[in-house]
């Protein structure tokens, strides 16, 4: 979710979806979004190194997709109904 807030996409669309030339917030190096396919290898990694944390990460981020689900439709609904 942090990284996802960082490069300014949703959850939903993931990392994949960030600019390339976004900067990293902490460093400032640009680019550090190229390369998002790993964060599934970290996935991977956390998920069975430490089961808890995993669990305590997916239910956090299930209500934040609901959350960011539930505005981007609420906006759709408003721009079509002319609100």
């Amino acid at each position: 979710m942090c990284a996802c807030k960082a490069a300014s996409v949703t959850i939903v669309d993931g990392l994949k979806a960030a600019e390339t030339k976004e900067k990293c917030p902490l460093c400032r190096e640009a680019r550090v979004y190229e390369g998002a396919l790993h964060m599934e290898e970290l996935n991977i990694l956390l998920s069975r190194r430490c089961p808890e944390y995993w669990g305590e990460r997916l239910q956090h981020e299930r209500i934040e997709r609901i959350r960011q689900a539930k505005e981007h439709w609420d906006s759709v609904c408003r721009a079509f109904m002319g609100v």
